[in-house]
């Protein structure tokens, strides 16, 4: 399918601004590149509180932003969302608006965790932080309205890779139980030789070099990397873990490598619903404001969050 018009124009203007690839770019200018994220944003949807707080991991303290929707009527379904950036850059203010918009289109409390971001701290910070925002999440939300009973995991590009890792994690370790996971064109396989890597190489938002560059500076040696919590298929088995909406878009180098794992997921068991937005980019669930049809994958997110909180089969 032909590039969204949209997505299309965006490229061409990045790069009639100069932009060519983040692995071109020192760690600063990533971090400061994906803050402008937030430019290609909607305004911010008010929702009826934002509290701010906290959670602890390795003895560092990381903040935590939960959403309420609106008002309070019982304990209300979590969503928890790791942010995207590569695992170098990325904050909860750029998905701010992006968290405003699941919680309103749920009625889902969201809650958006920050970690640790790498090169200052490298594999398995970011691992272990999730994996500390869960628990954080599972002892303590109920104190603001939110059911640690109904909680989805959710994340974007990294995020999504965190995501998954924390679902291994919780399935591994028995608690807790969680209700599905949402993996938005997620990082899951650095070694993966399949054709969206060779066919959008260059050129899309988000090229080959860049996920080598990101990821090396995630992980301090090769052995991180077949860590199943680093990078998820790496696990000997995948049954036992909850229903799971993958996102992927078209035009990008992790396509098929979200799309092969939740086909691996399917094969042992799990409940998937898989969804390939033709003519998108990498970075599109945060663009609703210079990609109209961001709507459209959060609309899938949406859907399979209502039913998975509901006890409703998601096929």
């Amino acid at each position: 399918m032909a590039l969204d018009e949209h997505a299309a124009g965006l490229i061409t203007g990045l790069r009639q601004q100069g932009f060519t690839s983040f692995s071109q770019m020192t760690v600063d200018q990533v971090r400061a590149t994906i803050a402008t994220f937030t430019d290609l944003q909607l305004p911010p949807q008010d929702v009826a509180r934002v509290d701010e707080t906290h959670y602890e991991s390795d003895g560092v303290d990381l903040p935590l932003r939960i959403y309420t929707p609106g008002a309070d009527t019982g304990p209300q379904p979590v969503v928890l969302y790791f942010h995207g950036g590569g695992f170098v850059a990325g904050d909860l203010t750029v998905v701010d608006e992006p968290a405003r918009a699941v919680a309103l289109a749920t009625g889902a409390t969201v809650v958006t965790a920050g970690y640790r971001l790498a090169p200052e701290h490298p594999f398995p910070a970011a691992a272990d932080d999730a994996w500390a925002a869960l628990q954080w999440v599972t002892a303590h939300i109920a104190e603001y309205g939110g059911d640690p009973h109904n909680l989805v995991v959710m994340g974007d590009s990294a995020g999504g890779n965190l995501a998954a890792g924390v679902a291994l994690r919780a399935r591994d370790e028995g608690a807790p139980v969680l209700r599905g996971q949402v993996l938005i064109y997620p990082a899951l396989d650095r070694a993966a030789d399949l054709p969206s890597r060779r066919e959008f190489a260059e050129g899309y938002i988000v090229t080959a070099a860049d996920m080598d560059w990101f990821l090396d500076r995630y992980f301090t040696s090769p052995g991180d990397a077949e860590t199943p919590y680093a990078l998820p298929a790496r696990a000997a088995d995948v049954d036992g873990l909850p229903p799971t909406l993958v996102l992927t878009t078209e035009n990008e180098v992790l396509r098929d490598e979200g799309e092969f794992y939740g086909r691996r997921l399917r094969e042992a068991g799990v409940d998937v619903t898989i969804r390939r937005f033709d003519g998108l980019v990498h970075g599109a669930f945060w663009m609703s404001g210079a990609v109209p049809r961001s709507g459209e994958m959060r609309d899938e997110v949406a859907k399979f969050v209502t039913r998975t909180i509901s006890g409703v089969p998601t096929r």
